[in-house]
């Protein structure tokens, strides 16, 4: 086992063990990627408050998002091909972050499917809905979903099209791969991870294969997405949706402080600040810059997380200081998966649980909960100021 001391360390393993299309499919943002790096860039700019002669015993990490116990305020986001960063990857995944105590969000672009997450675990895990053109497909989607006891629906609403990403283009990405010279030759330098992928039965997308009509074989995510992704999603159809599901729904693609309150008047239970990871709309804000403006938008009405950027137990901090109730980790996990499995999806949590243990202690704060912005350097003009 490698000495992990911090995500970068995972991230390093990733690249090594993890096919090239693969690992720039999770590392990489759309067009110029300017919002891929800001999201992480703009968390640098913000600086902490040390206090001293402050007693740090007893310290607690835990709190609740949308109602349910976590050990600290992370979930593992929706990543679509997680089971091509490792074989069974959701699964695996799924069972790294209940053992934690974390809450862990199935993407509907996932390689195992709903019923073999359910099937792994024995706690109930939140699912990530994508609206498609193909309504009947969505209801049944939906029911698979409750039929799992999954516990939230989170709808993903800035993605009815694809945002363009060169390295997927320029590699061919495909699950499984397919073999072309080039594709050959790095995966001949993959064999542990090849080994492991044909142990598993698992190499297509659950959710979709076998369960769309006229869809044999979605191996091309572009292709597909372009195909069947709905770009009439409005307000009245999230209000829909929502009402077929009857339980908690958390919303994620919020950026603007306007979508924010439409979001509140649908009745979400909390609404995610997220810019897909910088995947979709290039130029957009960062994330943590984005969220102030919510905060202010939304007031205590709704529960607010923050997803994109998120890489250290600071970064967490940083964002519930801020306001948030909670964050996700993508890339983080999915370094760690790539790297080793499921212990490797362990090993990120640990690092991020240390990190945000000790931050929050030499921050004189003894409870997540009681963080805020008086833990915080806010550099004047942060959010932008920007011409209407």
């Amino acid at each position: 086992m490698p000495v992990i001391t911090n995500i970068d360390d995972l991230k390093r393993l990733h690249r090594r063990r993890v096919p090239k299309m693969f690992y720039d499919y999770a590392e990489s943002g759309s067009w110029t990627e300017q919002t891929f790096r800001e999201n992480t860039s703009d968390f640098d700019k913000i600086r902490l408050r040390q206090r001293v002669a402050v007693d740090m015993s007893g310290r607690s990490t835990a709190t609740k998002m949308i109602g349910e116990d976590v050990a600290m305020p992370v979930a593992l986001a929706p990543v679509g091909l997680t089971g091509m960063q490792h074989a069974d990857g959701e699964m695996k995944a799924a069972r790294a972050a209940e053992a934690f105590g974390v809450p862990f969000t199935l993407s509907t672009m996932s390689i195992n499917s709903i019923e073999d997450v359910a099937s792994a675990t024995n706690k109930p895990f939140w699912f990530q809905l994508y609206t498609m053109r193909d309504k009947d497909y969505v209801s049944r989607l939906i029911e698979r979903a409750r039929a799992a006891k999954c516990s939230a629906l989170v709808i993903t609403l800035d993605l009815q099209i694809l945002g363009q990403r060169h390295k997927d283009i320029k590699n061919g990405l495909t699950a499984p791969p397919k073999l072309t010279p080039s594709t050959i030759v790095n995966l001949m330098t993959k064999w542990r991870w090849g080994i492991e992928m044909l142990q598993t039965k698992n190499r297509q997308f659950g959710n979709i294969v076998g369960h769309v009509d006229n869809i044999s074989d979605a191996s091309d995510l572009s292709a597909w997405t372009a195909e069947q992704f709905d770009p009439t999603l409005d307000w009245s159809k999230i209000a829909k949706i929502k009402e077929q599901w009857g339980g908690k729904v958390i919303l994620k693609g919020i950026l603007d402080a306007e979508d924010a309150k439409m979001a509140m008047q649908v009745g979400a239970d909390a609404i995610i600040v997220s810019n897909h990871g910088g995947r979709q709309l290039d130029g957009a804000l960062s994330s943590i810059r984005a969220l102030p403006s919510i905060l202010d938008a939304v007031g205590d009405q709704v529960e607010v997380h923050l997803d994109s950027g998120i890489r250290s137990g600071q970064d967490v901090l940083k964002a519930m200081a801020m306001g948030a109730k909670g964050t996700y980790i993508g890339r983080a996990f999915i370094y760690g998966l790539g790297a080793m499995g499921q212990a490797g999806v362990t090993s990120a949590l640990e690092v991020i649980h240390k990190e945000l243990d000790t931050t929050m202690a030499l921050c004189g704060e003894t409870h997540v909960e009681k963080l805020g912005r008086h833990n915080l350097l806010v550099p004047k003009g942060f959010e932008g100021d920007w011409q209407d």
